[in-house]
């Protein structure tokens, strides 16, 4: 009942500061471990121990499916080449120079050392979709910053495997078998995740029933990353790709009265999983700080590897950031995108879940005394990251000039509706030659086109077309814009196949309809 009870009150927290985030326009994320913090070190707080379990069976799934979900495959396709050259050298490279630096300037061994350089090499998906939520970032630096937190995963486990043998056995680095074991786990886990993403299309395919897709919509995460651990896989990875090709196909699969209820299940079960969790990193951290037993200087540990990982970020990201442009018939070095990816790689859940793994005693008996600075360490620099560059990223993105205006989205999403409703108009001719509708229908559905084209010309609405739709007397009126819809629909997609816009405006758009056509069929 305690822990039913405090996670219920972390609910609550959570509610009130996302309020509040909302209202000062700051990131809820950054806020909540703030908050965390606050409340922990309140007089009488109980000590709050996170369970690596609890992290990786209950709330990474879900979080890593919805982030996969988001990602638009075509943007994708484009930086695959640098996000596999982040996943990997980028990781290794941050592991070997955090490991340096905490040999150097804390009491941790080498080996302990090794393991808190491999715990947080990797960005954080969850962390960095959270905060990246609101930025208005080019498509691919967007992809590519979430890509990078999503993929990286079976690079880090591998590190965090190899690093935690040489800590508990005392047993030299195999890096020919860590090679094979990183194959293992990103090649099982691709494949696992492909095939549970290929049933659950043929299951949904053959499912009309909105409670029923809800649920397999609510289980395919866990599915795919259970599947992928019984399998000794990256549950991660696997989560990752189910996500990544059912969120390409989704609005395939499914009506759109469904789309809206998962759009706003899922909604919701992000935003109590992220709640919670981001709380919990708070709340964490003072009771770890006392197990440390008189270890003062644990801050400036903390600094010193938070200012490693960013430096060596910047260090990697500049160079091929160059090579980038330079490909691309850019003579003139940008620094602003560098800049922008090194501040969006912050720490999260995923790090912190990977040092709570680590065994508290190694295979001689002895007790692992290194542990508990570890923890600080890990918990230390995943607040510092968010706090510190979660408050600062917008800022950053303003100040860098490549966020998008709003100008310009409205710009482009208002030349797709433009094109929505020329390719309405002219199926509309199409049936007026063919004399099967009442003329009064017809006219009806013409001057309701005509003034969303009219709306989409001027930018100055936001809901176009839904008067029509507020009309349920008609059946032959709501029956023809339900196949107008499904035009609109076809033509919004080959606009987004043929590059003319995002996919954030895709979705938009798409989700207008949605709503259209609901009102529709509930009339």
């Amino acid at each position: 009942m305690r822990s039913v009870g405090t996670v219920l009150a972390l609910v609550v927290l959570a509610t009130v500061v996302a309020t509040f985030a909302r209202r000062w326009r700051i990131p809820a994320p950054s806020l909540l471990v703030v908050a965390g913090l606050a409340v922990a070190l309140l007089p009488g707080t109980p000590q709050i121990e996170i369970s690596p379990q609890v992290i990786g069976l209950v709330v990474l799934p879900p979080l890593l499916y919805a982030s996969a979900e988001d990602m638009p495959w075509r943007e994708l396709r484009a930086v695959w080449k640098p996000v596999g050259i982040l996943a990997i050298g980028l990781v290794l490279a941050s592991a070997a120079a955090v490991a340096a630096v905490a040999a150097l300037v804390t009491p941790l061994s080498w080996e302990m050392a090794f393991v808190l350089g491999a715990v947080l090499a990797s960005t954080d998906p969850v962390a960095v979709t959270a905060l990246g939520r609101r930025l208005a970032l080019p498509p691919k630096v967007q992809v590519l910053v979430q890509a990078e937190s999503l993929f990286n995963d079976a690079t880090s486990l591998v590190l965090v495997r190899v690093a935690a043998g040489i800590a508990i056995a005392s047993t030299a680095a195999n890096w020919g078998a860590a090679g094979g074991q990183f194959l293992l786990l990103a090649g099982g886990g691709t494949v696992i995740g492909a095939a549970v993403a290929g049933v659950i299309m043929l299951i949904r395919r053959r499912t009309e029933d909105p409670v029923l897709e809800t649920v397999i919509a609510l289980v395919t995460p866990y599915a795919s990353y259970l599947l992928a651990e019984a399998a000794h896989t990256s549950g991660v990875t696997s989560c990752v790709v189910a996500g990544v090709i059912l969120g390409g196909r989704g609005d395939r699969l499914t009506n759109a009265r469904i789309r809206l209820q998962l759009h706003a299940v899922y909604g919701t079960v992000v935003f109590l999983l992220e709640s919670v969790v981001f709380s919990l990193i708070g709340l964490a951290l003072p009771g770890e700080v006392r197990a440390l037993a008189g270890d003062r200087a644990w801050p400036l540990y903390a600094l010193a590897v938070a200012a490693t990982l960013i430096a060596v970020r910047l260090l990697w990201i500049a160079p091929l950031s160059a090579v980038v442009q330079r490909k691309g018939g850019i003579s003139r070095m940008n620094w602003r995108v560098p800049m922008v990816l090194t501040w969006a790689g912050t720490r999260g859940v995923m790090p912190l879940a990977a040092a709570l793994s680590i065994p508290e005693i190694a295979r001689n008996g002895t007790p692992l005394t290194d542990r508990p600075l570890v923890l600080v360490l890990t918990t230390s620099v995943v607040v510092v990251t968010l706090v510190g560059q979660g408050f600062t990223l917008a800022p950053v993105v303003r100040a860098s000039g490549i966020a998008l205006e709003p100008a310009h989205t409205e710009r482009e999403e208002n030349e797709a509706r433009s094109h929505l409703a020329h390719a309405g108009l002219a199926r509309l001719e199409e049936l007026a030659e063919l004399e099967a509708v009442p003329d009064i229908v017809l006219d009806r559905l013409r001057r309701g086109l005509n003034a969303r084209l009219e709306d989409a010309r001027d930018r100055l609405a936001e809901n176009n077309g839904t008067a029509a739709a507020t009309d349920s007397a008609d059946l032959v009126y709501r029956q023809l814009r339900r196949d107008l819809i499904a035009v609109e629909t076809s033509e919004l997609q080959n606009l987004y196949d043929t590059h003319r816009i995002s996919d954030t405006t895709r979705r938009r758009l798409q989700r207008s309809l949605d709503l259209e056509e609901t009102r529709l069929a509930d009339g």
